[in-house]
């Protein structure tokens, strides 16, 4: 009797715990405010478990816990929100709890879910968002949602029933999956099913994860988790936050020439790049001076780059990776960077050349991974010598290159019909992006500098410093160059100036010319005059980004890049009264280094003080280890503008 009823009361028992909610068991173990000290969330739960079918759609059950911690995070968690993108996706809120800290449990009412057009960006497609408002949370209340997802995240090539949902490379699946987040998790688990005909590829990035495979059901069932992981604590010009943060990268395409092959032909089929008679017309009028195939290229990227407004609205069939045709672009005369690629090829074909276009990743790296990382598209063209060039028409406007040396050490791939590999744009030499400034001038006894100087500047320095003017009406250019001076000092006037045609970018690197005259410049007594030499300060700054970086950070944890390499040589001859005498502050400095380097000081020659720098920035992205070279460099130069000279009266 004894051993049935403590049998009883087992099977009882084991009957609450399998009855439990495992939620409210999460909710009861997790910690609270003082736990996770600065953050306002705490991510109980985040799961993923996605189903790809043969045709490579995919039908995504998310499923999320967020603990309320601080009357920030019940602000944030106030109205939920799911994106999606009506033409390739389709969303459903499905559930909405929240778990009192009284230990009440409220259902919301999903008649409540609003549709809405998401906030206009750069770029308009149509997507929009569910969104459904919690209400009041306080401190220790638990929201829990789920939501269902189908589709992808990209406008498609189809329209008809499911077909617009799935991925444009169909009958295979991709994902790039973040295992990183704002607030504290507890854990993230992504399980992906798919049919076991379909191989998968996968690796997990910058971490690790738990990771498991089994068979069920004719299906492999592939699950990624990770526990206990705190927000990643950003740095001062880091490498972008994706190519830093642990990720799962996915896909069940082969290789990078299958996916080379398939941008291609989706291209090709669509008919992006016929020509049109207008379009016929116009390129041999726009190439009847060329001398050369470098003439012609030239001439139709920075055609395409200067009168193509960058501007687009993707929404309908034939969208997503597809480049829009000649007719509508040459047309338009608008579009995104897929639209000027695009117009820029037709033209191309049009004058005889062999070119195709690419993709690539603005800001950020691509894994070996052959998923869909790209964003962004380019052209590329063969030449006589037998290689493929880059051509970027969205990012070389008022720039003196055809490809822009922003975006060196970047990946790309090229459509071709025979496929093509990942390939990765090479460095710039620094000297393609020089900024030479000279400069010659007097401190008078009173304080007062005149002189003048000269600036030139190449490549992406080039566009920093020709910026002064094209972003300003023309009768603006003169008072925009004044106020680069008046950064120096503000009774800085320049007394003559000769800057030429700034529009005129093509003809050769900007040079501009300036004589000038600064009262009351210097620091004055009985005895002495201090002052700064005039390259020595924020002059042309703009030009010289590295100058904002802190450099009093000792060490970096990641990566961290520059706008571009840059060389930058700045020479200065101070002439200084008779009856004074230089004392030269000990800021003479020379560093070495592969990926950056700095020499620069101070001399005296008669009746002068000669100040000579020269930095030179080897690349744009640079890994942590190079921070020590880099720093020192930056630091050398910054030195001479922090300490001043002083001239000393004479007995």
């Amino acid at each position: 009797m004894i051993k049935k009823l403590f049998l009883m009361l087992v099977l009882i028992f084991c009957g609450f715990i399998i009855n439990a909610d495992p939620v409210e068991d999460l909710i009861k173990t997790s910690g609270d405010a003082d736990k996770y000290k600065g953050s306002n969330v705490l991510v109980l739960f985040d799961s993923t478990r996605v189903d790809v079918q043969q045709t490579g759609l995919s039908h995504f059950h998310i499923h999320q816990l967020f603990k309320v911690l601080t009357q920030a995070g019940a602000l944030e968690l106030r109205v939920i929100k799911v994106d999606y993108d009506p033409i390739s996706a389709d969303a459903e809120i499905r559930l909405l709890r929240v778990f009192r800290r009284n230990g009440d449990v409220e259902i919301l009412d999903l008649k409540n879910v609003k549709d809405y057009a998401a906030p206009a960006r750069g770029i308009y497609w149509g997507a929009r968002e569910k969104m459904i408002e919690v209400g009041r949370l306080e401190p220790g209340d638990v929201v829990e949602l789920k939501y269902f997802k189908k589709g992808f995240t990209y406008a498609l090539l189809m329209d008809d029933d499911d077909d617009r949902f799935i991925p444009p490379m169909r009958g295979h699946y991709y994902d790039i999956v973040p295992f990183w987040s704002n607030h504290p998790m507890l854990e993230k688990v992504y399980i992906a099913q798919l049919p076991a005909d379909k191989p998968l590829q996968y690796q997990f990035y910058n971490g690790e994860c738990q990771s498991s495979l089994r068979f069920e059901n004719g299906k492999h069932i592939y699950t990624f988790s990770m526990k206990n992981f705190m927000p990643l604590k950003r740095e001062p010009n880091m490498l972008d936050f994706f190519d830093v943060a642990p990720k799962l990268i996915l896909t069940t395409s082969p290789d990078w020439e299958a996916k080379s092959r398939w941008f291609y032909n989706v291209n090709e089929d669509y008919g992006s790049f016929e020509p049109t008679p207008e379009a016929e017309a116009f390129v041999k009028e726009l190439l009847k001076d060329a001398k050369t195939e470098l003439d012609s290229v030239s001439i139709l990227t920075h055609w395409v780059g200067d009168n193509m407004r960058y501007s687009g609205i993707s929404m309908g069939s034939n969208e997503g990776y597809t480049l829009h045709n000649t007719e509508m672009n040459f047309r338009d005369r608008c579009g995104v960077c897929k639209d000027k690629a695009a117009l820029l090829i037709s033209f191309l074909r049009i004058a005889g050349f062999e070119t195709y276009a690419a993709m690539t990743m603005a800001g950020s790296r691509i894994e070996d991974i052959p998923a869909d990382h790209f964003n962004h598209s380019v052209t590329v063209v063969k030449l006589s010598d037998g290689k493929f060039h880059l051509l970027d028409p969205t990012w070389v406007p008022f720039i003196r290159e055809l490809w822009s040396s922003a975006e060196q050490q970047q990946n790309y791939l090229i459509g071709l019909p025979e496929g093509a590999d990942l390939m990765i744009t090479p460095v710039s030499p620094p000297e393609n992006h020089y900024l030479k400034i000279k400069a010659r001038s007097s401190i008078m006894a009173d304080g007062t500098l005149e002189g003048s100087l000269s600036v030139e500047a190449e490549g992406q320095t080039d566009a920093a410093v020709r910026g002064i003017f094209i972003r300003e009406y023309k009768s603006e250019w003169d008072k925009a160059l004044e106020a680069e001076l008046l950064k120096v000092h503000p009774a800085a006037v320049i007394t003559q100036m000769d800057y030429g045609d700034p529009i005129d970018y093509l003809s050769g690197p900007i040079t501009i010319y300036i004589s000038y005259q600064i009262k009351g410049y210097a620091i004055t007594g009985d005895n002495e005059i201090i002052f700064t030499p005039l390259l020595a300060t924020p002059f042309m700054s703009r030009a010289m980004g590295h100058l904002y970086f802190n450099t009093d950070q000792e060490e970096k944890k990641y990566g961290f890049r520059d706008r571009c390499s840059r060389l930058v040589e700045l020479a200065e001859t101070i002439t200084f009264p008779d009856n004074f005498k230089p004392l030269l502050p000990d800021v003479n400095k020379t560093t070495s280094g592969n990926s950056a380097r700095f020499s620069g000081g101070y001399r005296i020659k008669g009746n002068s003080i000669q100040l000579n720098q020269e930095i030179v920035l080897g690349k744009r992205i640079y890994e942590a280890a190079d921070w020590n070279e880099f720093r020192e460099a930056v630091k050398g130069q910054k030195k001479i503008s922090e300490m001043p000279v002083v001239l000393k009266k004479s007995n």
